[in-house]
């Protein structure tokens, strides 16, 4: 059998999804991953040990993507998944029928992102009146776009005037 006979499975490269981070180092507005999503830390507090156990760390966080509040119980000294969260600022070049198309520095556009619960606008209508209103007045309209657990969402939307930097 000759060496150029195997299969090999290739994966992707960069980043993890997430990392392990001692329960007791996790803090209030910092990311934690809670029953498989992507969650910010919005209240933590600490029991104290009992006669038998650990301390444990009760946080409340709040889903990244969906805003859900989510729960959860670890003793402080486990780890616990910390997911890397990305953001990323694009040039907002339409907006219609729900979806964004963006651009980003380099160029590259995109259309796959779709207006959602986390958006900082709450409806479609709105955020097709400003994106209308900033293009008629010329002015550049951003999307930030959070990334995390192979999940992507538009999370805020604003207009830069031209006095803005």
């Amino acid at each position: 059998m000759a060496d150029d006979d195997h299969d090999f499975e290739s994966t992707e490269s960069g980043a993890a999804k997430f990392f392990p981070m001692q329960c007791s180092a996790l803090r209030k507005n910092g990311f934690v991953n809670i029953k498989g999503r992507p969650c910010k830390i919005v209240e933590m507090s600490t029991s104290k040990t009992g006669k038998h156990g650990h301390a444990k760390v009760h946080l409340v966080g709040i889903d990244i993507f969906t805003g859900k509040k989510l729960e959860d119980i670890c003793p402080s000294t486990h780890n616990m998944d910390v997911p890397n969260v990305n953001r990323k600022e694009y040039v907002v070049i339409n907006f219609e029928d729900g979806f964004f198309t963006l651009m980003d520095d380099e160029g590259e556009t995109r259309e796959d992102l779709k207006h959602g619960p986390v958006c900082s606008i709450e409806s479609e209508a709105a955020v097709e009146t400003m994106f209308k209103d900033a293009d008629s007045a010329e002015h550049t309209m951003l999307a930030t776009v959070w990334a995390a657990m192979d999940e992507e969402h538009v999370k805020e939307v604003k207009v830069k005037t031209s006095g803005d930097k």
